[in-house]
């Protein structure tokens, strides 16, 4: 054993290049036979043919797609497979590009023997001899008709979808992870230019998460996000608001990628249809501005009443604080003569008086806070006065914007603090000789609130006089100091009650701006 692990070393030396020459004559010997039989066995046809595309050599698989055996192949040319439904041109093409040493791929429709036609899916790669030149043809093809039949159905059925989604009377719109939009219908491009705006998804999808308080549902195939939401959405320059019944459905989507084939590299899609409602709830607020306008009159009517009463309280008050200190002096004189008891008389019978009036005055309404929409508020109030600004040659600006949160808000009495506020831009624009008369209302979402802007062309309001004018009866006619109404105050209190901030903006020139911020939360406690 040891002795002849000694001696293999040199018998291998000794006979290496006879060895080496046996595998190669070897390999010569067998790729000949393993060709053959890997040309015979291949599952799809093939055909040799000469220059003149004579058939010299066909496979099995030809056999069985074609219908023809061998021995009625060989030796016809590979035109009898021709359908003659193949145009002319694509023939041409292909002599073209392999008379000059290059592969043909492409589509004809051959026949087979029966005369049945089918759709081959070939390649001709030109075979060239040792000096370079083409010697014979290689020719693989594969019946693809059912493949074909299958896409064109796939096609068909895609053109029809896109025709009844880009036909449907609703906005659809297909989003990413990322909100942005990666396909849509007409309706959606439609509604773009309508709203002036690069992606009304994005706005739509910001109202339907601030409607429903929290997030889009778990994202799921085939789940909705949200089903039937109704949104305000108010477009830029001034036109009437616009309202969509919303529903979203998460789609999901196979990943094509090569890389995905094994592996779970899906993606979830929302689905977005908006119709519009605009015209139904148009019927709606016709109704609803009609009883609104009686309810604001009704409150109007009230509100004056209010203001004549508490005008009358605040007169008699300072005369009777007067004769209650002249009162109080004499009784601690102890002077009891007649025209102290007198005096006393005049008092109580003073207070009796006001106490009466204190509860003649109405109560302010009552109502419970609901999610309110300010720009609806807002566009209430601007509807409701166009005839005074109209009559006044008042310019409106209406600067909202398209999509606000919520806010837990008292609806009637907003209308009347933004009535306040209106009511006072004018009478201050209402200043004789004044010729530039614009009033701006815009809104927009902060974080955690809503500002709305209430700015008017008048004379402004002077820097010392911006926390006094919220007092009641306070005015700036006539020089100040008279007493006129309880307009600010009232605003100021219907802000106070929701949390909320309002004041004159310092920084503003020309005119006045009121600045009102409202929380989007309720304070606890």
């Amino acid at each position: 054993m040891s002795q002849r692990k000694k001696s293999q070393p040199a018998v291998a030396d000794a006979n290496s290049g006879v060895a080496s020459a046996a595998v190669s004559g070897a390999s010569v010997e067998i790729l000949p036979r393993v060709f053959r039989e890997a040309v015979a066995q291949a599952d799809i046809a093939i055909s040799i043919t000469d220059t003149r595309a004579n058939i010299l050599y066909v496979n099995p698989a030809f056999e069985r797609v074609t219908g023809y055996s061998g021995a009625e192949a060989v030796g016809k040319n590979q035109s009898m497979l021709s359908a003659k439904a193949t145009p002319a041109a694509v023939y041409k093409q292909l002599w073209r590009t392999i008379d000059a040493g290059a592969p043909w791929t492409g589509r004809l429709i051959n026949h087979r023997k029966d005369g049945g036609e089918y759709l081959a899916d070939l390649l001709i790669t030109p075979v060239l001899d040792a000096e370079g030149r083409v010697g014979n043809y290689l020719g693989i093809h594969r019946d693809v008709t059912a493949m074909h039949r299958l896409e064109c159905q796939v096609n068909n059925q895609k053109a029809l979808i896109e025709s009844v989604v880009d036909s449907a009377p609703v906005a659809i719109a297909l989003l990413d992870g990322q909100d942005c939009v990666v396909l849509d219908n007409h309706e959606y491009k439609k509604l773009m230019g309508d709203l002036g705006m690069a992606e009304p998804a994005s706005i739509i999808l910001d109202a339907v998460r601030a409607d429903l308080g929290h997030g889009l549902g778990p994202a799921r195939d085939g789940a909705q996000a949200f089903a039937d939401r109704e949104i305000r959405v108010d477009p830029p320059g001034g036109k009437s608001p616009r309202w969509f019944s919303c529903t979203g459905t998460w789609v999901r989507s196979v990943d094509e990628g090569a890389d995905a084939f094994f592996g779970h590299k899906d993606s979830i899609y929302l689905l977005l249809v908006a119709k519009e409602i605009t015209l139904q709830r148009a019927q709606q607020e016709k109704a609803r501005m009609a009883a609104l306008q009686a309810m604001m009159a009704e409150e109007n009517r009230v509100s004056g009443i209010r203001e004549s009463l508490s005008a009358a309280l605040f007169q008699m008050e300072g005369p009777l604080n007067v004769l209650a200190s002249v009162v109080a002096m004499q009784g601690r004189r102890g002077q009891h003569d007649p025209t102290a008891a007198a005096l006393g008389e005049a008092l109580r019978a003073g207070q009796d008086v006001l106490d009466t009036l204190r509860r003649a005055i109405p109560e302010p309404s009552t109502e419970t806070a609901t999610a309110t929409n300010v720009n609806e508020v807002l566009r209430d109030v601007l509807d409701l006065t166009t005839g005074r600004l109209l009559a006044a040659g008042v310019t409106v600006n209406w600067k909202p914007q398209s999509v606000l949160p919520t806010i837990p808000g008292y609806p009637i009495r907003l209308r009347a603090m933004i009535k306040a506020l209106i009511d006072n831009a004018l009478e201050a624009m209402n200043t004789k000789g004044w010729r530039v008369r614009e009033l701006t209302l815009a809104t927009r979402g902060l974080l955690g609130s809503v500002e709305i802007l209430i700015e008017d062309s008048g004379p402004g309001i002077a820097p010392e006089l911006h926390l006094k004018v919220f007092e009641p009866f306070f005015t700036t006619k006539n020089g100040g100091g008279h007493h006129a109404g309880t307009g600010l105050a009232m605003a100021q209190q219907v802000v106070a009650d929701h949390g909320g901030m309002i004041e004159i903006d310092a920084a503003h020139g020309g005119g006045c701006r009121m600045r009102v911020t409202l929380p989007t939360r309720r304070a606890e406690g």
